[in-house]
């Protein structure tokens, strides 16, 4: 185990002393800080410490990269400062602090999607693989037959069997994979409901039952209502002087935030009236059945009517005259919005675009701007090759973006260096614009990198790939040239290590 005991002393005098942490906590990768001020904070002296691979402030926390050990040099860390940790969500709550109203806003949306995304991942690489089995035409699996007659399309040419159509083995497991993606994506506002009150430290498990109640079979599914509507049978409940419609909320983000807060508020604000002796009874229930009953005559279709506009806005964008200005913009935007730690408000967008149009076009240029920023740091450190400690930083930072995880790689090199995150930016801008004016369409959010395609409607496989070949050697070859050109170089070359060798010194 490698001793870092000078380098914590290093590190607590640079965030400032003891005096000037509030709190201090670690993840996977990072010690993550809240600092009573974080001016007097010596970043430079900070990243010039032989374990510290980068530093970045997002959220209100100041964050130094250490890598894997970060574990074992954490104990060292509170072992010389005194300071004792805390949780991630203690260090969350006190960084708070740090932040405006937004970000504040934002970091709760975060938070309440964070725990979603391993299984709308999941369900995005599912509905992938399912459009590989079922939306596909293979030549070589023959001519697809209808009534006995060779199927053809409206203009004489051969409509060609899927994969599901000649293989029984594989019709059942694309049967069988729909099971997982109906109860991650028609289900989801059970786990919204969910994570809302687990946020709000409320119970969890009424939570669940708010959601269920959602979502339930007894309601008209959300899909069927514009046809059930059109056709006047929507069924109702009716409590003799008024009747309350019985729809279901499948898919849907806004009405289950808004069902959740209701929620939690309502809980927290009953177990201030109502006595200890009683609340397990009372609580529950004058929390649960109003919030329900709120749910389904103000809040859903509030909720609905908002996700609707919301949806309708960004899809106009997207699909309008000018969507190529759009997808640029956004697509060269969305990696300042990771360092505000904003993307996160992305997801229900993304979400409330599937549920309305089955498929998101926003998503898509997600990934592409990951692959970019993965690509500038690639760049970095085929320039800067036989710097050991920064190919510490940037060989692996590059995999993670190329993965979807681009915060190591922004704040640990592009960041740092300015002129690779622009080149990301400028790469991302234009992938962007490509994917938009051809409309890739992605099923659902899925990995943010190179395999995205496994989420992308088949159909739109072509022009992704070429906006992903964009996204690659673009910010490639664009953070050379200004490296070489010495374009957005800092001029007085202080977040570059002297014995980096720069393009065209050799």
């Amino acid at each position: 185990m490698a001793n870092f005991t000078e380098d914590a002393k290093k590190l607590l005098d640079g965030v400032g002393g003891k005096d000037n942490i509030s709190a201090v906590t670690h993840c996977v990768t990072r010690m993550r800080f809240v600092l009573n001020d974080p001016s007097d904070a010596d970043v430079k002296a900070i990243e010039d410490i032989p374990s510290v691979k980068g530093t970045f402030t997002q959220s209100g926390q100041f964050q130094v990269i250490i890598g894997n050990q970060v574990g074992d040099f954490y104990n060292e860390f509170s072992k010389i400062s005194g300071v004792e940790g805390v949780s991630k969500d203690q260090a969350k709550q006190a960084a708070k602090s740090n932040q405006n109203w937004f970000q504040r806003g934002a970091s709760v949306m975060a938070e309440i999607f964070s725990p979603l995304i391993p299984a709308i991942v999941v369900g995005g690489l599912i509905l992938g693989f399912r459009n590989i089995l079922e939306g596909i035409q293979i030549e070589a699996l023959g001519q697809a037959i209808v009534d006995g007659v060779p199927a053809v399309t409206n203009s004489g040419e051969p409509i060609y069997n899927t994969i599901v159509q000649v293989n029984q083995f594989w019709s059942g497991v694309n049967h069988f994979l729909w099971l997982i993606a109906e109860a991650i994506f028609h289900f989801l506002p059970v786990g919204i409901t969910w994570s809302v009150t687990r946020k709000l430290g409320t119970t969890q498990i009424l939570g669940i039952v708010l959601g269920l109640t959602l979502v339930s079979p007894q309601l008209l599914n959300a899909y069927g209502v514009a046809e059930t509507a059109a056709a006047g049978e929507i069924p109702f409940w009716d409590f003799g002087f008024f009747t309350i419609d019985m729809i279901g909320y499948q898919a849907q983000v806004i009405p289950a935030i808004l069902a959740a807060l209701v929620l939690a508020y309502l809980e927290k604000g009953l177990r201030k009236v109502i006595p200890e002796a009683i609340s397990m009874i009372f609580v529950p229930l004058f929390a649960l059945v109003p919030t329900v009953l709120i749910a389904h005559t103000v809040l859903g279709p509030i909720g609905w009517t908002v996700g609707a506009w919301i949806s309708d806005v960004v899809m106009a964008g997207l699909t309008s005259s000018f969507n190529w200005l759009f997808g640029a913009i956004f697509g060269a935007l969305y990696s300042p919005l990771v360092i505000t730690g904003l993307h996160h408000m992305t997801n229900a967008i993304d979400l409330q675009l599937i549920a309305d149009y089955e498929g998101t076009i926003l998503w898509p240029m997600i990934a592409l701007s990951n692959i970019a920023q993965g690509s500038a740091v690639l760049s970095i450190w085929w320039m800067h090759r036989g710097n050991k400690k920064e190919e510490q930083v940037s060989f692996p930072s590059m995999i993670s973006a190329y993965l979807g995880v681009t915060e190591p790689a922004m704040f640990g090199i592009n960041v740092k260096y300015i002129y690779p995150f622009i080149a990301g930016m400028i790469g991302s801008g234009l992938a962007g614009l490509v994917s938009v004016a051809t409309g890739v369409t992605a099923n659902s959010i899925g990995v943010g990198g190179l395999p995205g395609f496994l989420s992308i409607q088949t159909q739109y496989w072509i022009p992704f790939f070429i906006s992903m070949a964009i996204a690659i050697v673009v910010p490639f070859v664009l953070t050379m040239i200004f490296e070489k050109q010495g374009i957005f170089v800092q001029e007085n070359t202080d977040a570059i290590d002297a014995d980096i060798p720069m393009l065209g010194d050799n």
